[in-house]
């Protein structure tokens, strides 16, 4: 399947090796899951965005984490956002012919950077929105792109996009110009995330054995140092105030934990340990917990959002419905 694909992790049966990255998600039968065709009519006559309806429902009061999520009866993606004190998700978009995944707050809470695709390999690149509702906007150039992620100082974006067969890492105005490509290699760069004073940013690097290592790169030098070491299945970091970097890791046990650990790689802790799949985790404005998706043995194993401290400590499932919940965004 040519088209970008969502980052999935083995379950110890029926995975690859973890570095599959997913827009057309794959069930239990192998068949991959095709999109309604996108053309630039269908995108402007989508349904209007409605994120301010989380306010009125409580979701956006305060620090609201929001989130992707598709299910058997409506397989198409769309952006909800939930109180990290539970209660029932509000809907923020709603565009049943294309696809909304992989969203990422701005540092001031008032937009939502996100990736916007269709079928046949047609991605339509990032888009941002008010998160009052409306204000839709797409980021030139970035068409086929990923992993979009917003600088601490709400002026540029951070996003993966193919060049040739593989990914690289690139920064925008978040206007869309100029962008630098910041890597160049023969392995996938994907998922960039921001340190808290926007002098860095770490990645994960997937080769073509397989395996995948957090990296971090300073963008006045364009300097490379791994984080984690060779060999490892680490995929898609995000980078706390407080300097730690939690990542999800395929580690002996045949499952994907949280980890996280220092920029310099020192201090690597593991955070959940049960035998299921933990994955994108995203931390909360203060450091202190995390907010990530367990389950997904398959499309018929259902994948929810859990809290849980940095410590490990005070694990809270957050959503309970059959869907798919995923890439969830902490509100900054």
């Amino acid at each position: 399947m040519d088209a970008l694909r969502h980052q999935q992790h083995r379950t110890g049966n029926d995975r690859s090796a973890g570095n599959n990255r997913r827009l057309g998600r794959t069930g239990a039968n192998g068949t991959a899951r095709r999109r309604a065709a996108v053309a630039a009519t269908a995108i402007a006559m989508a349904a209007p965005l409605t994120l301010g309806a989380a306010a009125d429902a409580g979701a956006a009061g305060g620090h609201p984490i929001v989130f992707a999520r598709y299910s058997a009866a409506a397989p198409t993606e769309d952006l909800y956002a939930v109180s990290p004190t539970g209660g029932k998700p509000v809907k923020l978009t709603h565009t049943p012919t294309v696809s909304d995944v992989m969203p990422s707050w701005s540092p001031d809470g008032k937009r939502v950077a996100f990736v916007r695709y269709g079928s046949g390999g047609a991605i339509d690149g990032i888009w941002t929105m008010k998160t009052t509702g409306g204000g839709l906007k797409a980021v030139p150039g970035t068409e086929g792109a990923s992993d979009p992620a917003w600088s601490p100082d709400g002026k540029r974006i951070a996003y993966a996009r193919p060049v040739g067969t593989q990914r690289e890492i690139y920064v925008a105005g978040i206007d869309g110009t100029p962008a630098t490509r910041l890597t160049h290699t023969a392995a996938d760069d994907l998922h960039p995330t921001w340190s808290p004073d926007g002098k860095s940013l770490a990645f994960n690097r997937a080769d073509a054995a397989g395996h995948s290592r957090v990296m971090r790169i300073r963008l006045s030098t364009l300097a490379q140092t791994a984080v984690t070491g060779p060999g490892s299945h680490d995929w898609t970091p995000d980078w706390s105030h407080g300097n730690r970097i939690a990542f999800s890791r395929v580690d002996s046990s045949g499952f994907a934990h949280l980890y996280f650990v220092r920029p310099d790689g020192t201090g690597l802790h593991r955070i959940t340990a049960a035998r299921f799949n933990d994955k994108n985790p995203s931390w909360s404005p203060d450091g202190s917990r995390l907010v990530f998706t367990r389950g997904g043995a398959d499309d018929a194993d259902p994948e929810h959002l859990y809290l849980v401290r940095a410590d490990g400590t005070a694990l809270t499932q957050l959503t309970k419905t059959d869907s798919h919940d995923l890439e969830a965004d902490w509100r900054p």
